[in-house]
């Protein structure tokens, strides 16, 4: 299934995209798309369901972040070998763990606003896993099986704040709007290997990123049971899971976004983004 959240922002309703694209209104069924929704029992009732019989919705609605209720907002850095290479640095022996607030959440084709002061603000395409079950020192084996599904984030990021004032990357990842997710979750069940999936980012119609999942250093398996040392991991929460090489920072000279870019991005499965560029505003 391919699940949504759309309308304006704050006033989202629970949606599916049936086999033909259309988006269908799930609000009869289910209050929304939440971490009660994305447990196996579930969404099993939600895959009974025959999408002809659910009303179609008209028009071109805005998507929001397909899930609400998102605890955590988990990131893993440095986990393509290509990408380590272009920062500069060692592939990492265990996973790089740290957290976008949950405050810069938004929707897929939200603006992207620049922080205030910002010089260094830079693109990530990334495969995002919804934790569907509650996971605390889950093993690698058992791992996916506590996933609901993966979608697409861009982690944008600061690079000025994140690398050139002080050890934490936090401060860089957080800003408001640095976290579009969507367009929609696309259950586990979709997806035949989450390891094999293309990925790509643009700016401006020019080709940044290209990748693969297969080329991740640490898998979702492993991610996911990684994490889960350091912190249950709760329905809703999510872990995005790093990114293929291309991003500004490794360019020569090195490229920011600017006011009036424009973002897309995708992965192979799992729909696609875009976002323009706009200034800090308050």
């Amino acid at each position: 299934m391919k699940l949504v959240r759309y309308g304006n922002p704050g006033k989202e309703k629970p949606g599916l995209i049936d086999a033909d694209g259309r988006l269908r209104d799930l609000s009869a069924v289910v209050p929304d798309i939440g971490p009660a929704q994305l447990g196996a029992t579930a969404l099993a009732k939600l895959r009974k369901l025959n999408p002809a019989k659910l009303p179609a919705v008209r028009g071109k609605p805005r998507f929001g972040c397909p899930v609400t209720g998102i605890g955590k907002f988990v990131a893993i850095g440095l986990n393509y070998a290509d990408h380590a290479a272009e920062s500069g640095v060692p592939i990492p022996k265990e996973p790089v763990v740290f957290m976008k607030s949950t405050s810069c959440i938004q929707g897929p084709d939200d603006p992207v606003m620049l922080p205030k002061g910002s010089v260094k603000t830079d693109w990530e395409v990334e495969l995002g896993v919804v934790i569907g079950t509650r996971a605390r020192y889950v093993t690698k084996k058992d791992a996916l099986s506590h996933v609901a599904g993966f979608c697409v984030i861009n982690d944008v990021s600061e690079r000025e704040f994140q690398l050139e004032r002080g050890p934490q990357w936090d401060k860089g990842k957080g800003c408001d709007t640095f976290g579009p997710i969507g367009p929609w979750l696309v259950t586990s069940d979709e997806i035949t290997n989450v390891q094999r999936l293309d990925m790509w980012l643009d700016v401006n119609g020019k080709r940044m990123q290209t990748g693969n999942t297969r080329t991740m250093i640490f898998d979702c398996a492993k991610l996911v049971s990684y994490v889960s040392e350091f912190m249950t991991l709760m329905p809703g929460d999510v872990i995005t899971t790093g990114t293929p090489p291309g991003v500004g920072l490794g360019m020569k000279p090195p490229t920011y976004l600017k006011k009036g870019d424009v973002v897309t991005l995708g992965i192979e499965g799992l729909g696609e983004q875009r976002q323009l560029v706009v200034p800090f505003k308050r």
